[in-house]
């Protein structure tokens, strides 16, 4: 199916979208829709025969557990409630603990790189089969940007992306940033992983913006996009034509007219990579047949047949001790795994906890208000030791009680404040002493 050029729908920047010239899809989150009811922008686009696409960031497809029913429900509902022809996902995981390991749940509030291991694989093609059996439409996996590698992996990123494809016939939406983002922090070639990756299977391509900072690339989607990327961008133009490519902004908003400005230097872009023989747009392609059997084709007859068994306990309990580990040194303190690079781990933490706080601001934006210049640092400094584990708003109303509870804020007007805003929306009163007591000896106990 041909797209053409798009552009990521945000409520921030509807009204610039519906007036931008030469859109011809949008891309929504899943997660900040409705189930039931489009906003009105989307429906206005809609009518204009504007294609929007759900884009899911919270499925975890890469992470051990299996993909939770009632989020898959609510990705298919999206999908239909929109028409759309496809929708999107990451490679990546999301969440880790539970039952697998027998400890907390603990959550990333971020996508976090899963090992380009075979486990890793076996585990990733599992779930995308069983989120592909669940949705009425096409799936694509987006490759993801990452500030840390795992330690002794198996494959390239192009080898891993080729055999999800291969195994699955799941399509790939890539993103170009991401790529470059992999270069820069990982050292990992742009050009290779397209030479690799079957970029007959690409739906479509993300395009966004970024900053370097102290030798490390940051995938804000909040800056211009950089001459780098669109580098990338002509790279993957100069095999293949694809079939959408959309202009990715989720902070940071600038006027429509920079955002025009964008899209036309992708546009141009893509013009000049083009060979001069292109034979014309390659289709997305549907689920691709296994090759047939060979005698001496002792490799492919493994993976074709991992492609169909189910995955073993084991393999899944290994991916989750691993993710846990992880996990838990990034957001919880505790020590790194082995083979990790301790400097970049520090560097991931640290840009989990200021998205942690972007985002809290964000869904109950009362808090920053009401602590002025001080939210930021008492929020780090309450992340430091208190893991995410039920979503943002649940994340707003503990960082509040948190606050309560160690006497704050210092200026008595903003702690009644405070207190009414967490009592509204809490239903009761910030917990007294002994109840504190009572908390902390449980959480003592479930570390243990």
């Amino acid at each position: 199916m041909e797209l053409g050029t798009g552009i990521g729908w945000r409520p921030e920047i509807a009204a610039d979208v519906e007036s931008l010239s030469g859109i011809d899809w949008v891309e929504a989150v899943a997660e900040n829709l409705c189930a039931d009811h489009l906003p009105d922008s989307l429906v206005r686009l809609r009518e204009r025969g504007v294609t929007v696409v759900p884009h899911g960031v919270a499925l975890g497809l890469g992470g051990a557990d299996r993909p939770d029913p009632d989020r898959l429900a609510g990705l298919a509902a999206r999908a239909e409630l929109l028409g759309a022809p496809l929708v999107t996902e990451h490679i990546a995981f999301v969440r880790a603990g539970g039952p697998l390991t027998a400890s907390p749940r603990l959550e990333a509030g971020h996508l976090l790189p899963v090992p380009r291991t075979r486990d890793a694989l076996d585990v990733l093609c599992e779930n995308v089969r069983i989120a592909q059996d669940s949705l009425p439409v096409p799936l694509a996996l987006e490759n993801i940007a990452a500030l840390i590698t795992w330690p002794d992996e198996e494959l390239t990123e192009g080898q891993f992306l080729a055999e999800l494809v291969e195994r699955t016939g799941v399509r790939l939406l890539i993103d170009v940033a991401n790529l470059h983002t992999n270069h820069v922090n990982l050292g990992q070639d742009p050009a290779k992983a397209l030479d690799e990756l079957p970029v007959e299977a690409i739906a479509y391509v993300h395009v966004a913006g970024g900053v370097e900072k102290n030798g490390v690339w940051h995938d804000t989607h909040a800056h211009p996009v950089s001459e780098p990327v669109l580098e990338v961008l002509a790279e993957l133009r100069s095999r293949v034509d694809p079939p959408g490519v959309l202009l990715e902004r989720d902070d940071a908003f600038p006027p429509g007219a920079e955002l025009a400005g964008e899209l036309d230097a992708i546009r141009a872009t893509l013009r000049k990579a083009a060979p001069s023989a292109n034979p014309g747009p390659v289709a997305s392609p549907g689920p691709r047949p296994d090759p047939a059997p060979a005698s001496d084709d002792t490799a492919g007859a493994g993976a074709r047949t991992a492609a169909t068994a189910p995955v073993p306990a084991a393999t899944r309990d290994r991916t989750a001790v691993a993710q846990t580990a992880l996990l838990s040194a990034l957001v919880a303190g505790t020590p790194a795994p082995a083979g990790f690079d301790h400097r970049r781990l520090r560097v991931q933490s640290r840009a989990l906890a200021a998205k942690r706080s972007d985002v809290v601001a964000k869904v109950a934006p009362e808090l920053p208000e009401i602590l002025g210049n001080g939210y930021r640092t008492a929020f780090l400094a309450y992340a430091g030791s208190r893991p995410m584990s039920g979503g943002y708003r649940r994340d707003a109303l503990d960082f509040a009680e948190h606050v309560l509870i160690a006497g704050g804020p210092a200026d008595p007007a903003a702690r009644r404040r405070l207190t009414y805003w967490w009592q509204d929306r809490s239903g009761a009163r910030p917990p007294r002493r002994t109840t504190r007591l009572v908390r902390a000896a449980r959480a003592v106990l479930v570390g243990k």
